[in-house]
């Protein structure tokens, strides 16, 4: 799920799978699988941008379960993600957020 903001200010979860498309047309307008449509006051490019951000960290949880801290530098690396010295994986937080 990520955080995005509607256009009232109140802030909204949304289930990153199931958005369909985004337009930008001037505002934000995404188009659910189910047809739903919402308008959101981010980007086109930070929804997005949010999209990777979480999929990354989805894919950072998998490889901390896999094993070793090599192949978790490797997931990481992957995912433009960052690893402390405990093999912690470090999330970019949104300048927008």
């Amino acid at each position: 799920m990520i955080q995005l903001t509607r256009l009232n200010g109140s802030p909204l979860m949304v289930n990153s799978d199931l958005i369909k498309t985004a337009e930008a047309s001037p505002d934000t307008m995404l188009t659910l699988i189910t047809g739903e449509k919402l308008i959101v006051s981010e980007e086109c490019q930070e929804v997005m941008k949010r999209m990777m951000v979480y999929r990354a960290g989805l894919l950072a949880q998998v490889a901390q379960r896999l094993g070793n801290g090599a192949d978790i530098a490797r997931m990481a690396s992957m995912t433009s993600l960052q690893v402390d010295a405990n093999g912690n994986v470090l999330l970019a937080e949104s300048k927008n957020r």
